[in-house]
């Protein structure tokens, strides 16, 4: 390693997107001093062209996330990683605020991306949901018994809510969204969005909405191919308790492209590490405290609500020390 690689936790500049669905949560919610009053979502760690995360602060400060991969990629994504991913982060982190209905959309897998886009990856996401009003809802996937050619029929009169798997939903539960499942949210939730790194969407609906150029365009046909309408599996996960930890941990979920776990900790200080093989994301949902790290553990940095941290592979050992009440969501990929 290079005597002058300091490692550390990384946090990165928020990217913020303003979305026709967008609105006020994000800044009242979640502490995003920079979020306006129709910012749909805030990037946290992103690999994607001109939207490629910038360190915040510290040592590295300025630095992309792309400049770090190719300049240390073992250390900051690990041995296995650094020669799978090829200087591509295989992550989208994101925080997501649901204010107005997002559309009715499906993402394709990997397999039709690579044939039929630019870019060779499909999208298979999860959210963590953080904030869930009482008119909140979910839509994962249509109701059991709709056909195909009903929903077609739907979508043409205008009465898809008729025939959608709508849900209620409350803060700690996880949707998983694999390729293919239809799905769309509104009512103010915010959740955390971990996904592939990828922006393919289909849209099916979009609710009549316009922006300046006219109707919000549709990717109905391809939308249509992909889509499963048979075999959508569960519709909504608790977090469920991890045995072997002197602290509350919990299975978020588990698919082929991430892993998330929630830490659960009161007026505490645990130890914790990072495998050589990989690097992991660590999001705050709740709480502050402060990291220690490096000789002795003597270096700090501290954490609040809203932060979202890259812990480099080779960072080992670090301890994390809550000051209030606090979930850290720790997101890593096998």
């Amino acid at each position: 390693m290079s005597r002058d690689l300091e490692l550390h936790p990384l946090r990165f500049r928020e990217i913020f997107k303003e979305k026709i669905w967008g609105g006020p949560e994000l800044k009242r919610v979640m502490g995003k001093k920079g979020a306006g009053a129709r910012t749909g979502e805030s990037w946290e760690i992103a690999h994607r062209g001109k939207d490629t995360s910038v360190v915040a602060e510290g040592p590295f400060k300025g630095w992309t996330l792309e400049k770090l991969m190719q300049t240390w990629p073992k250390q900051i994504l690990g041995d296995d990683h650094a020669m799978r991913f090829s200087g591509r982060f295989p992550l989208l982190i994101k925080f997501l605020c649901a204010h107005d209905r997002l559309s009715l959309q499906v993402h394709p897998s990997d397999d039709y991306a690579q044939r039929y886009e630019p870019e060779p990856f499909g999208k298979m996401e999860a959210w963590y949901i953080l904030h869930a009003p009482k008119d909140a809802r979910v839509v994962r996937g249509v109701l059991p018994g709709t056909t195909v050619a009903e929903f077609r029929q739907h979508l043409q009169t205008g009465t898809v809510d008729q025939c959608l798997n709508q849900m209620e939903v409350q803060e700690s539960d996880v949707i998983f969204l694999p390729p293919g499942t239809l799905h769309t949210a509104f009512g103010g939730l915010v959740m955390l969005e971990v996904q592939q790194n990828s922006d393919v969407t289909y849209r099916l609906h979009d609710w009549g909405r316009k922006e300046r150029n006219g109707h919000r365009s549709l990717n109905l046909e391809r939308a249509m191919i992909v889509t499963d309408f048979y075999s959508m599996g569960v519709s909504k996960y608790k977090p469920s308790r991890m045995l072997g930890f002197p602290y509350r941990r919990n299975l978020l979920i588990k698919c082929e492209k991430f892993t998330m776990e929630a830490l659960v900790l009161d007026r505490r200080r645990i130890k914790d590490s990072v495998p050589r093989t990989r690097f992991q994301v660590l999001t705050v949902t709740r709480g502050k405290g402060k990291f220690f790290f490096g000789e002795q553990k003597r270096e700090r940095v501290a954490w609040k609500k809203g932060d979202t941290f890259l812990i480099p592979a080779y960072l080992g050992e670090y301890d994390i020390a809550s000051e209030a009440s606090s979930e850290l969501v720790c997101t890593y990929v096998e």
